[in-house]
């Protein structure tokens, strides 16, 4: 399928399982920022996303200017999970003692190779007192896009992998679109899940970035199932380029049929994000306002 299947169509759903995914009873929307699960149904249908997440990156410039005080704006708006991409100087001990009181989690931060490469130690030291499950390594560089780089990705993934599960943590991968290019005739995303170890490496797929690469997430999800824990859920405007992004609920993404699918993805974390918002705390409100009255089969 095309891009445009995941533009705003009717789609199909899949039924319900038994993975603890799901929480039966009342889907009254006042109590799901607390519920334990992160989908929520009524006898099964419809379902709505029971936590919600954030990437921290969204807001990057209000943190530098104020961490603790951007932080008790994004919780008060009602997600229960943030996800990292930087501490602004803040040690470990203080960031958790920071979600401890606003009874938020981080279950993931994205962490460059480069630190991991010199200091994967003090970085999983700090992911384990934070609370993080996740350690996800967001991107590589232009210069790595190729057959050597690719094959020393997999290789790095898989050795960080062994260590993270070795700590009790999970390794992951963050795409953008560059990874659905072909390289020495296969399509270079494929050759990474075929190529890393199911056990050591997990996906945190972006939603948007696969749409505009033209590629199907429920092909993937039918493919590799399991693989994908979390997912960034960043919304595109019917427009080519990187400067059509929105607000979760203001583009052409069919987030319904995407989540119907979470079982056989995989997929325990749905993190907002918008890479470039004019105001991030407006941008992030509209998302989950939207994503909190989203109901899928």
């Amino acid at each position: 399928m095309n891009r445009r299947h995941f533009l705003k169509t009717a789609g199909a759903g899949v039924s319900a399982s038994s993975l603890g995914l799901l929480s039966l009873g009342n889907p009254s929307r006042t109590n799901k920022a607390n519920a334990p699960t992160h989908l929520h149904s009524r006898d099964q249908m419809p379902r709505t996303l029971s936590t919600l997440g954030v990437q921290l990156y969204t807001l990057r410039n209000l943190m530098r200017e104020d961490f603790v005080g951007t932080i008790e704006q994004v919780a008060a708006q009602g997600y229960k999970e943030l996800e990292f991409a930087g501490y602004y100087d803040n040690s470990p001990e203080e960031v958790r003692a920071l979600l401890d009181r606003l009874e938020v989690t981080s279950p993931a931060a994205h962490i460059g190779f480069q630190i991991l490469e010199n200091d994967l130690d003090g970085a999983l030291g700090a992911a384990q007192v934070i609370g993080h499950d996740y350690i996800i390594a967001p991107w590589i560089p232009p210069p790595q896009r190729n057959a050597d780089g690719y094959k020393r990705l997999i290789d790095d993934c898989n050795r960080y992998g062994a260590a993270c599960k070795e700590r009790g943590l999970q390794f992951a991968y963050h795409n953008h679109d560059f990874e659905f290019d072909e390289v020495d005739g296969a399509i270079a995303f494929d050759t990474f899940l075929d190529s890393t170890d199911p056990e050591l490496v997990a996906i945190e797929l972006d939603l948007f970035w696969i749409v505009k690469a033209g590629k199907d997430p429920l092909d993937y999800f039918a493919r590799y199932p399991g693989r994908f824990h979390l997912c960034h859920v960043k919304d595109m405007a019917d427009k080519g380029g990187e400067e059509n992004m929105v607000s979760v609920g203001q583009g052409q993404i069919d987030f319904a049929s995407i989540f119907a699918a979470s079982e056989q993805a995989g997929l325990k974390h749905y993190i907002v994000e918008h890479d470039n918002p004019e105001d991030p705390l407006a941008s992030i409100q509209r998302s989950i306002t939207y994503l909190q009255g989203l109901e899928f089969g």
